[in-house]
């Protein structure tokens, strides 16, 4: 007996406790419409007090896909990619889709490792992070058969839709700003850029920006791995000791931002008339710091939402709500670190 202990449920437990066939059970189960609501609920009371759990697997052999959604994104661990996640699972939620997560660390050798195992099991759709992947990567994307959507970003071609924003003009819009409030001696930190692409578009924004004013970077540091406040005031502080004359300092992301903000109010320095700051992301976590840091929302949960709408359109046969491409736009906040003349 014990040995039974552990053996999976099947449809003839659920048909034995609700007292119907199995026939009946798998009707209810698959959704049938051809099930009086009396029957209905007693076969769903039965498999919930059971803790039945279908085999999706069975039922996915005859169409080759399962109602899952693969998301691949490079990190969970700021609030950039929760906040995607929140926006797609608002809307797979009132769907069949289920949405499972892939983690790269922005590593393309990973990706193609985490993009192997999801399509092996024949998802009915994909959310990618990013529109860089190597040549096996893109290969499996291409043949997939699938919906993809590659989401954060539209500077480039996407494979099948994208949604994001130009991070591109998120740079330069940001350096518009700098130089509008007056800022001629910048420094700029960031994550290293080969593998985060879309900080490094966003700083070739920014700098493409600030040399059309005559502008260069003063002094830069990239960074990778570790608390992002301890690196944020770390760099800070080595910057400022070094290049002790810049009088803005931008950051590729808000929380090395918000370590760098602390650092200087910890060292007396006038924000933003001395030195100004800014970040990216428009993290709402940081509104409880001493100053709201200057920073541009990069629209992450609609994003998130969107690519959703997108996949769950497909899979349904409905109407498309977008096209292939979506841009958002991003929205700058001045806060309290960027001067305004």
């Amino acid at each position: 007996m014990a040995q039974n202990q552990h053996r999976p449920l099947t449809l003839r437990d659920v048909s034995e406790a609700s007292g119907v066939s199995e026939m009946t059970v798998s009707r209810v189960l698959r959704g049938r419409g051809d099930v009086s609501p009396a029957t209905r609920e007693k076969v769903l009371t039965a498999a919930k007090e059971l803790g039945y759990v279908p085999n999706k697997i069975a039922g996915a052999l005859a169409s080759q896909r399962v109602n899952l959604v693969a998301v691949i994104i490079p990190s969970m661990a700021n609030m950039v990619f929760p906040e995607v996640m929140m926006g797609i699972n608002s809307v797979l939620e009132d769907t069949e889709l289920q949405p499972v997560v892939g983690i790269t660390d922005y590593l393309p050798e990973k990706e193609e490792k985490v993009l192997y195992q999801m399509l092996s099991w024949r998802p009915s759709g994909i959310i990618i992070a990013g529109l860089e992947h190597s040549d096996a990567s893109r290969a499996m994307l291409q043949n997939s058969g699938i919906p993809v959507v590659e989401i954060m970003d539209v500077d480039g071609t996407p494979i099948d839709s994208a949604v994001g924003i130009s991070h591109r003009r998120a740079g330069r819009q940001m350096a518009e700003a700098i130089i509008k409030g007056g800022y001629k001696n910048i420094g700029f930190m960031g994550t290293k850029m080969p593998l985060d692409h879309r900080a490094r578009k966003r700083f070739e924004g920014f700098t493409q920006a600030l040399a059309r004013s005559g502008i260069e970077i003063v002094d830069q540091e990239f960074y990778s791995g570790g608390s992002a406040l301890a690196k944020g005031r770390d760099m800070t502080r080595d910057m400022m000791e070094r290049t002790p004359n810049l009088d803005f300092l931008y950051y590729s992301n808000d929380m090395i931002g918000a370590g760098g903000l602390l650092h200087l109010l910890a060292q007396g320095i006038s924000i933003p008339d001395t030195v100004g700051l800014a970040g990216f992301n428009g993290v709402e976590l940081l509104q409880g710091l001493p100053m709201q840091l200057a920073t541009m929302d990069a629209c992450r949960q609609d994003i998130g939402k969107i690519a959703a709408e997108i996949i769950a359109d497909r899979t349904s046969g409905e109407t498309v709500r977008h096209d292939n491409i979506v841009e958002l736009l991003p929205k700058l906040t001045v806060g309290d670190t960027l001067r305004s003349l």
